[in-house]
């Protein structure tokens, strides 16, 4: 494992209030290949002219692509390797358009440490305000990760 790539996290590490963030610029081949994944070959990711005829007037980026940047930093930063998904809930507020920078948030919430559980408030910005918020719930590993 690439460490400068991952941020690993004991649950007894945690914080309320602990934040970590990422920013990616939606591009093109981003939409077409998670159409590709996924199957949403929705035209208004991928249609130009389908896309101008509806309210946003251009395509979008698919929702769920907006949101796995939240998957992202829960498996890589906060909480990091070893921490399993549990749930998660999204309220799609705005738009994500080719070319937008998507900040992408998440920020400890809430600490179960019977269970080793952490909720998380979860957020998605462009040019500062919210596309999409939610929160999610993971599991913790047992034990510290081996150094």
């Amino acid at each position: 494992m690439n460490d400068a790539l991952y941020t690993v996290h004991a649950f007894e590490d945690l914080v309320l209030g602990q934040s970590e963030s990422l920013m990616r610029t939606v591009m093109e081949r981003d939409v077409s290949l998670f159409a590709d994944l996924s199957g949403d070959a929705n035209p208004i990711h991928l249609c130009d002219r389908y896309a101008a005829g509806t309210k946003f007037g251009q395509r979008i980026a698919h929702g769920m692509l907006t949101a796995s940047l939240v998957s992202a930093l829960l498996g890589t930063r906060l909480p990091g390797p070893g921490a399993v998904y549990l749930s998660q809930t999204l309220t799609f507020l705005a738009p994500v358009k080719i070319g937008d920078v998507v900040t992408a948030r998440v920020e400890v919430a809430e600490l179960v440490a019977e269970r080793r559980r952490v909720r998380l408030f979860c957020e998605c910005l462009v040019d500062g305000k919210p596309v999409l918020e939610g929160e999610a719930w993971v599991a913790m590993p047992p034990a510290r990760p081996a150094a």
